[in-house]
């Protein structure tokens, strides 16, 4: 068994022994790499990752492995291995801290215990010693580490101010723990004040409710609610129910109590031999389904997401429902050379040969209608029916007048230097325009859900190519029954976009939809109206 501690200086025990890494920062670097990521990499990537400098990266990258190989590998195991073009650490035999804390932070029953053991391992540097200043982009997949270990410190709060097993002088202490790690969430607010008053603490109580509130008007949010009856009746990542509308009757027939549905993640690579996650959820003996990528998503966030978790319970009842993170998003690789429609569209072409689809109907969102309709256009004997939702045929670079390509220009600006702060002032901007109706709390979710999914860089390279998206010729090329949806309220694409989308495809149908947001709330009247018209295009016999 390898034991990588990587919280703090790099180190290493073999079977229980300690040994000696070598000297090489950029060979440490790499150990530290395969043992994070312990999955096949192409060598290609790997000396595009650590060796951008050098005149001979593959030299560099053969010397290192020669160090590492001597020093892991016996005869009768060989947990590293390299072939011509390819290199893997044997997942089975690799063990760290880092994955310790990732497996108790994600059990919400976790022993209090084991997770004041976590909690005490996460307070270090994430390999303090294997930064790389000259390596931009190991730089960033460092940074994007070490922000997710902050947030499994932040869980790891969570769950102890909540722990059952603990009394309330302790569940206080760790409440404020999990709100000094973040201060303008709102459940850890509600929770740091609540666990006052539980512990008997009315005065102090008082005093750091009215401190918050001037904290969160300063950030220009509204304050929480802190007469309800608890933070937990507020909503946090395992609760979704918190969004759903008073009247049952106009919410999608979604349990929000229920576990995500079974799904196996995997990852295939692209031409450009980038990873993208994929997987399916709903039987296989179900009609497929596949939903191009849009921004933002996450393989595994989406399903506690107020946007995306009532719909994909909703189509996982009657499809076999397979989706994907686009590169630079969600668990896809965020260290990416290319960002762009053609790249999106070979994306989309690796899935669904790795998911062994032979034809299937396609459902594009946002930017993925482009992604759809371009896809359609190369292979109409591949998709049997489209389904466009909030969708355009061409970025803005193509028809915005100067003034208005002035204005976009300085958003990406703002993108890429505000995006990655605590502060989600930034951030903020594009969730009111997805989502003009949503709750204050369902802003900050998705205020936090962005910057969890995405790197400031690649938020302003997503903006740029979905500037430069031109797929208009491409709609009378379009063969198979079509059906667009949009909101009759959207602020971010307009109602007209989408109507005169639809009038464009041969024979496309159209449905507009009562809602204001381009990135329908499961609660809305409006979600349980688009999972409808998919299902009756789809399902019902013509």
């Amino acid at each position: 068994m390898l034991n990588f501690t990587v919280i703090g200086k790099l180190s290493l025990t073999i079977d229980g022994e300690a040994v000696d890494l070598p000297a090489s920062r950029k060979t440490r670097a790499l150990i530290a790499y395969l043992a994070l990521e312990p999955r096949e990499h192409s060598r290609q990537k790997l000396c595009e990752l650590l060796w951008q400098v050098p005149d001979d990266p593959r030299a560099a990258l053969r010397w290192s492995l020669s160090k590492l190989r001597s020093l892991i590998n016996e005869p009768e195991r060989e947990a590293l291995t390299a072939t011509r073009n390819t290199i893997v650490l044997d997942e089975a035999m690799v063990h760290s801290d880092f994955a310790v804390i990732a497996n108790l932070a994600n059990d919400t029953e976790a022993d209090p215990q084991l997770l004041q053991s976590a909690w005490d391992d996460a307070h270090g540097n994430l390999l303090e010693d294997c930064e790389l200043s000259n390596q931009p982009e190991f730089s960033q997949w460092l940074n994007h580490h070490r922000g997710q270990l902050e947030r499994y410190k932040e869980r790891i709060a969570r769950s102890m101010a909540y722990h059952p097993e603990l009394e309330p002088t302790r569940q206080d202490r760790w409440a404020q723990r999990w709100l000094a790690l973040n201060p303008l969430e709102r459940d850890a607010a509600l929770r740091a004040v609540e666990t006052k008053r539980l512990a008997g603490q009315a005065e102090a109580a008082e005093a750091l409710e009215a401190s918050l509130s001037a904290d969160f008007l300063a950030a220009g949010l509204t304050p929480p609610d802190f007469v309800a009856k608890s933070g937990a009746a507020q909503f946090s990542p395992a609760e979704p129910k918190a969004f759903l509308s008073a009247d049952p009757a106009e919410n999608l027939t979604f349990d929000p109590d229920a576990l995500p549905p079974e799904q196996s993640i995997q990852f295939v690579n692209s031409i450009d031999d980038v990873t993208i996650a994929w997987g399916a959820v709903g039987s296989p003996d179900n009609p497929p389904l596949v939903k191009a990528a849009n921004w933002l998503t996450h393989m595994e966030l989406d399903w506690q997401a107020p946007i995306w978790s009532p719909l994909y319970h909703e189509l996982a009842k009657d499809f076999h429902f397979v989706r994907y993170d686009e590169r630079g998003c969600g668990l896809s690789d965020w260290d990416v050379s290319d960002i762009s429609l053609d790249g999106f569209v070979s994306d989309l072409e690796q899935v669904v040969d790795a998911a062994g689809l032979e034809r299937f109907p396609l459902l594009g969102i946002s930017q993925g209608a482009a992604v759809s309709i371009e896809y359609a256009a190369r292979h109409p004997d591949r998709v049997s029916h489209l389904i466009l939702f909030g969708g355009y045929d061409s970025g803005w670079r193509h028809t915005a007048g100067e003034e208005e390509v002035s204005e976009r220009e300085a958003v990406m600006v703002l993108t890429k230097t505000g995006w990655g702060r605590t502060n989600p002032a930034y951030r903020h901007m594009f969730s009111k325009t997805f989502m003009p109706e949503a709750t204050p709390a369902e802003l900050e979710w998705f205020d936090e859900f962005q910057r969890q999914t995405v790197s400031p860089e690649n938020a302003a390279r997503f903006l740029e190519a979905f500037s430069q998206i031109d797929v208009r010729e491409r709609l009378e090329q379009i063969t198979c029954p079509a059906l667009v949806i949009h909101s009759r309220g959207d602020q971010r694409i307009p109602f007209e976009t989408g109507r005169r989308l639809a009038a464009k495809i041969p024979g496309a149908q159209f449905a507009g939809i009562e809602s204001a947001n381009h990135l329908l709330l499961g609660r809305e009247a409006a979600a349980a109206k688009f999972v409808k018209l998919t299902r009756d295009f789809l399902l019902k016999p013509k």
